[in-house]
């Protein structure tokens, strides 16, 4: 079962799919005689609490009147996650790149004003410089997760969804790093261990900020669709291809994550307290196609116009076209 989020008459609107078409979530609850949720948030916390109550969703679905999913105006399926959290270089064609590997998933946040629906624009200043897309599936929390272990993780996710984890490089080196040189007494060996050193007197240390490169308005699309984990058999044997105006620039397979899905949730689920709605973002494709020998990487949003466009069989297309737009500073 799917499950979407849009605007209607200036309201929120939850949508619901059981393979044969769109229903209003109210509509199909109406028919069932339950009361309706009143948003995303409200339906995964209701489920968690309420194991039957998707199935009486499922069974009450095709009693509603049907909508023309062209006639949606789509927003991001939770539109309000306490947080969202991404997982960095989790992908093993780009962990080559790495000087040491750190042995764990390495996660950032993204704020939740950076979402934005499918079929929205993805606006950026040409002047920020490097700005891709990083195309990734993504879970949706489904109840409180507290140091839980990778055998038990997955029971606590709800579904899950397309998401384009949009980073500008240039805004993250040009606004959002720092170096600074430490005296002797301040660097501790444990602040190196991460990268090579050039030397023994070598005492640098980078600080990057992943704050305006990827938390940027509209720099985190998702969706159309939150599928229930039911249907996903394996979320670590999923296909993922994206392209621009139809020409696929990265086809890649999360088996091909350097931390599976499970390590990923348990690991953050012991830092950090994982509520319903939450989004985790697994890591982005690493393997080109075609001209765009080097997948997303190739893809310059500053320098392009068209759609993006990311396709996983079980959880849909999500597409987005690329708007440039001037800053007003």
């Amino acid at each position: 079962m799917k499950f979407a989020t849009g605007l209607k008459g200036g309201k929120k609107v939850v949508y619901v799919s059981t393979g044969n078409g769109a229903r209003e979530l109210a509509a199909v609850c109406a028919a069932a005689g339950i009361e309706a949720p009143a948003s995303m948030l409200d339906l995964i916390e209701q489920a968690g609490q309420d194991a039957a109550l998707l199935k009486r969703i499922a069974d009450a679905a095709d009693k509603a009147p049907a909508v023309d999913e062209e006639s949606i105006d789509w927003l991001a399926p939770v539109t309000n996650p306490s947080k969202i959290l991404g997982v960095a270089f989790n992908n093993k064609e780009l962990m080559k790149q790495a000087h040491v590997d750190p042995g764990v998933p390495n996660y950032f946040l993204k704020p939740p004003s950076a979402l934005q629906g499918h079929k929205k624009p993805i606006v950026l200043d040409p002047e920020w410089g490097a700005v891709i897309p990083e195309p990734e599936i993504c879970a949706i929390i489904g109840k409180r997760a507290k140091d839980v272990p990778e055998s038990e993780i997955l029971d606590y996710v709800f579904g899950y969804a397309i998401h384009n984890d949009v980073t500008s490089h240039g805004l993250k080196f040009q606004k959002d790093s720092i170096a600074v040189t430490y005296d002797p007494d301040m660097a501790h060996p444990e602040f190196y261990k991460w990268r090579r050193l050039n030397g023994e007197d070598d005492r640098d240390v980078y600080y990057v900020y992943h704050t305006r490169s990827k938390g940027t308005d509209t720099f985190g699309p998702i969706g159309p669709w939150l599928t229930t984990r039911d249907e996903i058999a394996n979320p670590n044997e999923i296909d993922v291809v994206a392209d621009i105006d139809g020409e696929v620039f990265t086809r890649d397979r999360t088996s091909n994550f350097r931390f599976s899905i499970e390590k990923c949730l348990s690991e953050a689920s012991y830092y950090f307290t994982l509520e319903p709605g939450d989004i985790i973002s697994f890591g982005t494709t690493g393997k080109g196609e075609g001209r765009f020998r080097r997948g997303h990487k190739s893809v310059l949003m500053n320098k392009m116009t068209g759609t993006i466009g990311i396709t996983v069989p079980g959880l849909g297309r999500l597409e987005n076209p690329i708007q440039h737009k001037a800053s007003k500073r």
